[in-house]
């Protein structure tokens, strides 16, 4: 059991200092890879009927979706792509609600879907990005 504690202390500081060092456009991808990664655990969770540990990976990706990726969006700047990736974000938020109220499968798969979208289009800009 100490050596876990000590595995997830140093994953911990991994991910901090990942963080720590990222630029802005590489902390958008962590946050879609974590939000990817929080569906699959609730995916996992319902599959095994893990009700408890399915709402925790759910609310994590809920999370990720509106205090992470919905609010770095810039609407001064942004104009029609931000509102509309807005609405998306808000979309998914609801596709992940279902899921965990009615055990929807598909609706874990839709948001998952769409946030591999929205997250294979962000890393193609990349090299735009930081290249700039």
């Amino acid at each position: 059991m100490n050596m876990m504690r000590g595995a997830q202390a140093y994953a911990r500081v991994g991910v901090e200092s990942g963080v720590m060092s990222a630029s802005p456009h590489q902390l958008i991808v962590m946050l879609f890879d974590g939000a990817q990664a929080s569906i699959r655990a609730a995916k996992m969770h319902m599959e095994d009927g893990n009700i408890s540990a399915k709402g925790q990976a759910i609310s994590k990706a809920l999370n990720i979706v509106n205090n992470g990726l919905a609010a770095a969006l810039d609407h001064e700047r942004g104009g029609e792509l931000s509102e509309r990736l807005g609405s998306l974000y808000d979309y998914i938020a609801r596709l992940l609600l279902r899921a965990n109220l009615r055990n929807d499968q598909a609706a874990l798969d839709e948001a998952a879907r769409l946030l591999e979208d929205i997250g294979s289009a962000w890393r193609e800009i990349a090299p735009q990005v930081d290249g700039s």
